[in-house]
């Protein structure tokens, strides 16, 4: 199935009354990746006197932690874990380190300043759809195989990359499972084989 979640890893500082919250982000496979991540920011951070964290991992079920690291309960973690959940992302997990400028925030205040952080991270970095898609090899002669390359990319079709080889070209497609029927008829419109399934594989697709 589809799901959301981080184009990639970043990281995003903000200031709020001299106290500097530096929140990093990465994309991760299971709660091991997030734990080895989380790890290496605090290590990187060792001097900090908060490294809060938040995370949501897998689709059914999804599996979410978050740790206020010191924070007074529910200032910290949960709103950072709000900010991911109402994004309905998954595989993602961040780190909020905050180093004190001598201003008291109040709950209320540090509730927004974790939040913000995250929120403000997650718009730099982008959100994707993660998509599992067919992975489909196209046979064609060396004549026509840069033609039928170009009519795949005109018409909106993903090619992922073209083989030559002494008895012919390989161009591999990736198409949604539900665009399976309609490949196959653009194809046969224009003279081509049908493809031959290589398996299927996970895609990143911008979200706009």
């Amino acid at each position: 199935m589809p799901y959301l979640t981080i184009a990639g890893p970043g990281r995003r500082e903000i200031e709020i009354k001299k106290s500097r919250f530096i929140c990093s982000l990465a994309r991760v496979e299971d709660e091991a990746g997030a734990a080895a991540f989380i790890a290496a920011v605090r290590k990187e951070f060792w001097d900090a006197r908060h490294n809060c964290t938040a995370l949501v991992v897998g689709a059914d079920p999804r599996r979410e932690r978050s740790n206020d690291d010191g924070e007074p309960a529910g200032t910290a973690g949960a709103p950072m874990l709000e900010v991911i959940r109402r994004r309905g992302l998954t595989d993602t997990v961040a780190v909020v380190t905050r180093y004190f400028g001598g201003v008291l925030l109040g709950a209320g205040g540090l509730v927004r300043a974790y939040g913000s952080a995250v929120g403000e991270a997650l718009d730099a970095v982008g959100v994707v759809e993660r998509r599992p898609l067919a992975l489909l090899a196209v046979a064609a002669d060396h004549a026509r195989a840069g033609r039928l390359e170009n009519e795949l990319r005109a018409a909106g079709w993903t090619v992922r990359q073209t083989t030559y080889g002494a008895g012919g070209v390989s161009i591999e497609v990736a198409v949604a499972e539900e665009g399976l029927d309609g490949f196959g008829s653009w194809l046969a419109e224009r003279g081509a084989p049908q493809p031959e399934r290589l398996g299927t594989e996970l895609v990143d697709v911008p979200v706009l």
